[in-house]
């Protein structure tokens, strides 16, 4: 086993914030990884960025008015930000619109055209007369011939979930202008993936079919079975890395050629800044590279990516590709699009000082090795029955008794109590958890730590034994201590922030990881212990309710047919609407209120008497426009006083699109004033 550790993170894109499906997925499992190599002396380097290119963030731009750039520097410093805020520890985490990355994936491409790696096709694509470019699949809308969706993708139908290719698309129009698409000839270069064949089934097939985990195994194998065909590695488009050839204008390097580049050009960047060699990282044989994706990007780091560097030559292959496969939200599937989602910054914001809590919760649930589901219920529970309840409590009983029998001083003990081998025993536990790639594994070990130091407390009582055996409560608070002190230790990986309040609450200094294993005393008898805080706070009915409430009037908007209309007011029973007293007037005389730029005065003739209405119609009418207008108005409405003037009753309007105020009146233009709606 190397001591070098090259680890990856899958690169997000930047047309969108993070949710808890890319951190449970992806960035949390990693982070524990990387934080845990670290902790065992590794030369560890942690690598991530934006990945700025590609179809998605040109279509978030076009639905913006704004360009792709713009898409790209918004979400670029939301989607770092959160990762700071949660503790996601990248020594670098850079994107892909940099200067050292275009050098680097055109360098990249050169090599390989240099080396003669690609083929050069010509063939026919979609392109927009109008717009005066090529389409990529995206931007082709038509009838999907399996179920008749009329706003199938080029690439997919996202009713039915058929993938397509434009030519199969009924009625195929551009997204760009509406019109109907021209084929037209072009030529791209491809990778021959069908030559790497017998390379990755010799290299993953073969040389990892007891080590990777089963579901990227067992997809990789399925594509191998398949047969591999050669895959474009540019695309006719205006945004990317251009392809470094002269006669290419108009073309950039497919954006998944260009994306895992990016986990060499960011290493290259933070070398420079740290004094390494980056070529230590991806091209010795002494370092172990690991891949952390989501199940949907297997394809592209198992086979893509690999034959990409073995075409290269230079690099080294990927020791493990520990995919995770998708966490769904409340039994429903996490969606960007539908607004289905917990987004990372959101929960900062509401949850002020308990980042803990989510990684807690997103690793106790982690979709290792299938898919899971995450819900607030749950995730309430897990605070508050094992992070207050066991974790917290087991450390507050510890440092509250110290301080309360000891002055804070840690009592006299004997290092060789049975007791304590459990903390080596956890560490060992833990660490061959995490280096299977075992999260949930190996966070059960860490808690189950907890829950032996409760039990031991129950069992040996010290708050009683102080008065009549005083050692054996030394005893046990020294034990207690040292199981206290080893879960600040252990659990650092997994809850950074609380691990740094234990380490300062118990004063001690972060320690490496095989000591802990080795070393059953990890305070020593007489050290002084700082004052105890609560580590966990309890989570109250109420703020869970108001997620929850949250992801149901996102619910409810998704059923709107139309997006601009306003939620429904609060219910009302059938006998409050029969209150209602809604009749046809009509407005005999108008004129605007003294300063006031939004009133005129109205009187209308509502069949039952003549009255005045102040009404905010004025930047939407004159007064020589509304006179003679059928209106409708809500006759029992209390009066009440605007600007001086007693207004009798509301008329009804409506919003239309561009902000103006429209009139609800009746179809039949001869209806009397005074006719009772309901």
């Amino acid at each position: 086993m190397s001591n070098r550790k090259m680890i990856t993170a899958a690169l997000p894109y930047a047309n969108g914030p993070v949710h808890i499906g890319h951190l449970a997925g992806v960035y949390i499992p990693a982070d524990v990884y990387a934080r845990f190599q670290r902790r065992l002396g590794k030369d560890v380097a942690f690598i991530c960025g934006s990945d700025e290119h590609g179809i998605p963030i040109t279509i978030r731009a076009k639905k913006e008015g704004v360009t792709p750039q713009d898409i790209v520097d918004k979400y670029h410093e939301i989607i770092k930000k959160s990762f700071s805020d949660l503790g996601i520890s990248f020594d670098e985490y850079s994107r892909t619109t940099s200067k050292k990355h275009y050098e680097t994936s055109q360098d990249f491409f050169k090599v390989l055209y240099e080396k003669g790696k690609f083929t050069e096709e010509i063939s026919e694509q979609y392109f927009d007369e109008q717009a005066g470019e090529f389409l990529a699949d995206r931007y082709i809308v038509g009838t999907c011939p399996n179920c008749g969706n009329e706003n199938a993708y080029g690439d997919q139908c996202e009713k039915c979930g058929s993938t397509l290719s434009p030519s199969e698309l009924i009625n195929p129009k551009s997204m760009l202008s509406g019109n109907v698409p021209i084929l037209k000839e072009t030529k791209n270069w491809y990778l021959p993936l069908n030559e790497y064949e017998d390379f990755l089934n010799e290299w993953i097939i073969e040389g990892h079919k007891d080590d990777w985990k089963p579901n990227v195994y067992g997809q990789v194998k399925s594509w191998l079975n398949d047969g591999l065909k050669p895959r474009a590695m540019t695309r006719d488009l205006n945004w990317g890395v251009p392809v470094p050839l002269p006669n290419a204008e108009g073309k950039v390097l497919y954006v998944w050629f260009d994306a895992p580049i990016g986990y060499i050009s960011f290493t290259k960047e933070w070398a420079e800044k740290n004094g390494k060699d980056w070529k230590d990282y991806w091209q010795s044989p002494e370092s172990d590279l690991v891949h952390f994706i989501g199940k949907d990007n297997i394809v592209f780091h198992c086979i893509i990516f690999p034959s990409m560097m073995k075409a290269h030559g230079d690099y080294i292959m990927p020791a493990n590709v520990p995919a995770f496969e998708f966490l769904n939200l409340e039994n429903d599937k996490i969606s960007t699009s539908r607004n289905w989602a917990v987004w990372a910054h959101e929960y900062v914001e509401d949850f002020p000082g308990q980042q803990d809590v989510l990684r807690y919760a997103l690793l106790s649930s982690a979709p290792e090795t299938k898919d899971n589901n995450f819900t607030w219920k749950d995730f309430q529970t897990k605070n508050n029955s094992e992070l207050v309840g066991i974790f917290g409590n087991f450390i507050n009983r510890v440092a509250v008794l110290i301080h309360k029998y000891y002055d804070g001083v840690v009592p006299q003990g004997d290092a060789n109590s049975p007791e304590l081998q459990e903390i080596s025993k956890s560490a060992k536990e833990i660490s061959g958890f995490l280096e299977n790639y075992e999260f949930r594994n190996s966070l059960t070990a860490l808690m189950n730590l907890a829950r032996f130091g409760n039990q031991y407390l129950q069992t040996e009582e010290p708050w009683k034994t102080i008065k009549d055996n005083p050692e054996k409560a030394a005893q046990s608070l020294f034990v207690g201590a040292q199981i206290a002190v080893a879960l600040a230790q252990l659990c650092e990986p997994f809850m950074p922030f609380s691990s740094e309040k234990l380490l300062n609450m118990f004063n001690v200094e972060k320690k490496d990881w095989n000591s802990i294993e080795n070393q059953s005393v990890l305070i020593e008898t007489g050290h002084k212990i700082n004052e105890s805080s609560l580590l966990f706070s309890k989570i109250e009915d109420d703020v869970i309710e108001a997620q929850i409430q949250k992801l149901e009037n996102t619910k409810q908007n998704n059923k709107k047919t139309n997006p601009n209309a306003n939620p429904m007011k609060e219910e009302i029973t059938f006998d409050d609407f029969t209150k209602i007293d809604l009749r046809t007037a009509t407005i005999l005389e108008a004129e605007k209120v003294e300063k006031a730029d939004k009133l005129l005065k109205l009187t209308v003739d509502t069949g039952v008497d003549v009255r005045t209405v102040v009404s905010g119609i004025a930047e939407s009418f004159t007064p020589e426009e509304v006179i003679g207008k059928q209106v409708m108005i809500l006759l029992n409405l209390a009066p009440r006083k605007i600007r001086g003037i007693e207004s009798q009753g509301m008329l009804l309007l409506t919003t239309k699109p561009d902000g103006k105020l429209s009139f609800v009146t009746p179809d039949d233009s001869n209806v009397e004033n005074g006719i009772e709606i309901g």
